[in-house]
């Protein structure tokens, strides 16, 4: 989280331990998605079909679980959605052989069957001790103190990781796909590349860094709007969620500017 590293670094009398980070909240939240759990498997038929071009998106499955009273689990808070695609396999086959020949080349032009998969993306609680902070033994080229990540996904989260690969497997079955595997391809955060949270929003500013329109509580004329806002991941891909944030958060600048509130 740049804007995260840039605060911290930014010290004074007034701001000891980071610009802004009177609540000590500054660095701490992180969050990332449970990615890599899932399952595919192959389709039967279409053999004389084949797509062009690039497609615009693959599938998306909304998610359907602790949305109501209906929908509750008590194995886990919050929930996860999947996104997938289909497409015929064997397309990259001849990547890396030293093979050649007339042969070799028709093999190639030979697409393999349909397969479809998908995979689960869980929503990441906002724990306290998931941080980065700045690390001094460590310095980049211009001098300054490195960033350093420590953070773990909870049991929570890999509850719901569990039924990802559950789910997954039972709606591929139901789909009619043959030959299903269901995965779970462990890792530490930071693979979902969708880091967010170490200097959260919030009304108080004993427990936020950041208020609604994304000021720096104790210094209104700073203005976050990247990931590091984030209160919650939620499941789904959060970009679009930055922009929104950040074209609000500018047009509140403008008109605070136009007030000569800044």
């Amino acid at each position: 989280m740049s804007s995260t590293q840039i605060l911290l670094n930014s010290t004074s009398d007034r701001f000891p331990n980071g610009l802004g980070n009177d609540s000590g909240e500054l660095g701490h939240n992180l969050m990332d998605h449970t990615y890599r759990i899932g399952a595919m498997g192959k389709v039967d038929g279409f053999e004389d079909q084949y797509y062009s071009g690039r497609r615009p998106n693959g599938i998306y499955i909304p998610r359907y679980v602790n949305l109501d009273e209906n929908t509750k689990s008590d194995k886990f808070l919050r929930g996860f959605g999947f996104q997938g695609g289909g497409g015929r396999s064997s397309w990259g086959a001849g990547a890396n052989l030293e093979d050649f020949g007339g042969a070799f080349k028709d093999g190639l032009m030979k697409p393999g069957p349909w397969e479809f998969f998908i995979t689960g993306f869980a929503e990441c609680l906002p724990y306290h001790e998931n941080k980065v902070y700045l690390n001094h033994e460590v310095l980049d080229k211009w001098g300054q103190p490195t960033l350093s990540i420590d953070c773990e996904f909870k049991e929570n989260e890999k509850a719901m990781n569990r039924q990802i690969r559950e789910d997954a497997k039972v709606m591929l079955e139901k789909a009619g796909l043959k030959d299903i595997v269901d995965f779970d391809n462990a890792h530490e955060p930071g693979f979902g590349i969708h880091e967010m949270g170490t200097a959260r929003m919030g009304r108080d500013p004993k427990t936020s860094v950041l208020n609604g329109t994304n000021q720096v509580h104790a210094c209104k004329n700073v203005f976050v709007t990247d990931g590091a806002c984030m209160t919650s991941s939620s499941c789904v891909n959060p970009s679009l969620t930055y922009m929104a944030l950040t074209a609000r958060a500018a047009d509140h600048a403008v008109s605070e500017l136009k007030k000569m509130n800044l």
